[in-house]
């Protein structure tokens, strides 16, 4: 059975590597594609892939109008949300690549997800080897009560924490709360200067050009460290594979999950 995918954020770096491996798949089509840049064009026109014949809408709401099994959000952080709620009124299940959404969008998320008898597979990074941080940090979490986070991204990457650090930061809370030796709000000087408190962890964002997208979580105790970290490189190719398992999966699931492990065997 073919599902058909409606990608909102087709011409963007990671969707239109998305876009060009859902047209080598034979399980998988997509059937509408949302860009304001390009909208009224065929996105194999713009893309240059003649396998990929759908439209290009302005909106969501305009791209949804026709319907699919999955709605597939990789957009900007000021209208995922909206994008979201849209795709799951019209019955469709939903995968997030978009980072930037807070715990408080995914609970309104799931309160609708739950009600339309949807899933929502929210994966602030595809890759594996992120899917693999995540799992050996809740496993050292466990037994290391001391961590901090560091978030490395491009220079013009304007959310802040990335959606991998969110995620990240909720899975590490769910384990136990970090228990740092000096609490934060005793610190002397700027309390800014400790970073940014996220589901009790402390998470320190850099932006700067020589960065893609990289996550570290550093464990702590006397006289030892762990240090856990990802590195992607210049490219979106592996963040496509994870994508697309996301799709084939995310109808299993009913409301929010969080993490691409939520359908994989680990």
């Amino acid at each position: 059975m073919t599902i058909k995918v409606c990608l909102a954020g087709a011409t963007g770096w990671a969707g239109s590597e998305l876009a060009r491996g859902m047209a080598k798949t034979a399980d998988v089509e997509l059937v509408a594609a949302v860009s304001r840049t390009h909208a009224g064009r065929s996105l194999g026109d713009v893309l240059g892939e003649p396998r990929l014949a759908c439209p290009v809408h302005a909106s969501a709401a305009e791209a949804l109008a026709n319907g699919c099994d999955v709605f597939v959000e990789y957009t900007k952080p000021a209208g995922a949300r909206a994008n979201i709620l849209a795709a799951l009124e019209r019955g469709a299940h939903v995968v997030v690549g978009t980072s930037g959404l807070a715990d408080d969008d995914y609970a309104a998320i799931d309160v609708v997800a739950r009600r339309q008898g949807r899933g929502v597979l929210a994966c602030g990074n595809f890759a594996l080897t992120v899917v693999l941080l995540q799992r050996f940090a809740e496993a050292a979490a466990k037994l290391i009560p001391q961590w901090e986070i560091i978030d490395y991204a491009h220079d013009d990457k304007i959310d802040a924490p990335s959606g991998t650090a969110r995620e990240l930061a909720t899975r590490l809370s769910r384990v136990r709360p970090p228990e740092p030796t000096v609490p934060v709000d005793a610190t002397v000087g700027p309390r800014e200067a400790r970073g940014a408190t996220l589901s009790g962890s402390q998470v320190h964002s850099l932006r700067l050009p020589g960065f893609v997208i990289s996550a570290e979580v550093i464990f702590g105790m006397p006289d030892q460290r762990l240090s856990i970290r990802h590195d992607s490189g210049g490219s979106a190719r592996p963040y496509v594979d994870g994508a697309l398992l996301a799709v084939r999966k995310v109808s299993t699931l009913v409301g929010v999950h969080r993490g691409l492990d939520s359908v994989l065997d680990l």
